[in-house]
């Protein structure tokens, strides 16, 4: 657990538990990890999702955030693993299609 811990919170509320091992890493991290490994497949596969898309998906995440944080409403697991990996799907996304836009501006 301590590996992850510079990088997630591991709140136990806001964790998945298989049995009672906790996972080591909170609902949201886990989603993003999820959508981290999803958006490498489909970068490889189909290609980065527009610039906009990506937006949109990390708009939803923070979101998500913000309305917990202003204590609007308390998210759920499920609702933060869902967000979570609109997000990771999304940076993965956005990187990727900066790098092609500098790519295509470097003449070698």
């Amino acid at each position: 657990m301590k590996f992850f811990s510079p990088t997630c919170h591991q709140r136990s509320d806001r964790s998945f538990f298989l049995g009672n091992y906790q996972f080591p890493l909170c609902a949201r991290c886990t989603g993003m990890t999820l959508g981290y490994f999803i958006s490498i497949l489909s970068v490889i596969k189909i290609g980065a999702a527009p610039l906009a898309i990506s937006i949109v998906f990390l708009g939803i995440m923070f979101l998500d955030w913000l309305i917990q944080t202003l204590k609007l409403i308390e998210s759920t697991n499920i609702r933060r693993l869902f967000t979570g990996t609109l997000g990771g799907y999304a940076i993965i996304c956005i990187i990727s299609n900066i790098i092609s836009y500098f790519s295509g501006l470097i003449f070698i």
